[in-house]
């Protein structure tokens, strides 16, 4: 009987990446909540788990070799899922190079700038204009790409649904956030919708709601230094 995954989450579009796949995949998982808010990513417990202290991770008790393993950095974790179940991830070296391109397009592109987008929107203590527009354009740029790459592929990654949806699914629900309407990306907004109509992608969407905690400009400073600050750094 296959042992539940333990699955390190906040409710963030990193963490919502990986309970996409585990309800895509069906594989039994717990969730350990770690609240980013009030500085559980510095826990030494978790540190040992993952040493960048970013969530997700997991640990699977089921590891390569029969073994517990544990994983961090969301990117590896689809991969390893992905390989674990022989699913979302082709094995043809064209095609699964494919999939690894538009996977690193999300963490080193889509991720980071996006976030940039939301902490200059929404976070930052007071406005900055000229940090404003740079992220809200360089979101509308990386729209543009998707919305290119869709404009000759069902899925991100070609004709099938992959990791790579998966990925860059999430980072996307906040649109208006980041100053971006899906009416702008026409055959982006064709993929989301099909995306966001899957039922395991709306169960992996749910993961954790109860979790939230709405941040905006207000927040304390104490929030604002355990999220955004010097702490772990050295």
């Amino acid at each position: 009987m296959t042992q539940p995954i333990e699955l390190y989450f906040w409710p963030t579009p990193n963490g919502k990446k990986v309970s996409i796949f585990l309800e895509e995949a069906g594989l039994p998982y717990n969730i350990v909540p770690v609240n980013i808010g009030e500085g559980d990513q510095f826990d030494p417990e978790f540190l040992e788990i993952s040493p960048n202290n970013k969530m997700p991770a997991i640990v699977d008790p089921d590891g390569p070799d029969g073994e517990p393993m544990s994983f961090f950095e969301s990117g590896a974790i689809l991969i390893y899922l992905a390989d674990k179940m022989g699913r979302f991830l082709p094995q043809g070296i064209r095609e699964r190079y494919e999939v690894l391109q538009w996977l690193m397009f999300q963490m080193g592109h889509v991720g980071p700038m996006l976030g940039q987008a939301h902490h200059f929107r929404k976070y930052s203590p007071e406005e900055v204009p000229y940090a404003i527009k740079r992220y809200t354009d360089e979101a509308a740029r990386l729209y543009g790409v998707i919305d290119g790459r869709l404009s000759e592929a069902e899925y991100v990654a070609g004709d099938e649904y992959t990791i790579a949806d998966m990925a860059i699914y999430p980072w996307l629900v906040s649109h208006k956030d980041q100053g971006q309407s899906m009416d702008d990306y026409p055959d982006l907004k064709r993929w989301f919708e099909q995306i966001e109509s899957r039922p395991a992608v709306r169960r992996g969407m749910e993961v954790g709601q109860e979790l939230r905690q709405p941040l905006n400009r207000d927040m304390d400073d104490e929030t604002r230094e355990t999220l955004f600050g010097n702490r772990g750094r050295g």
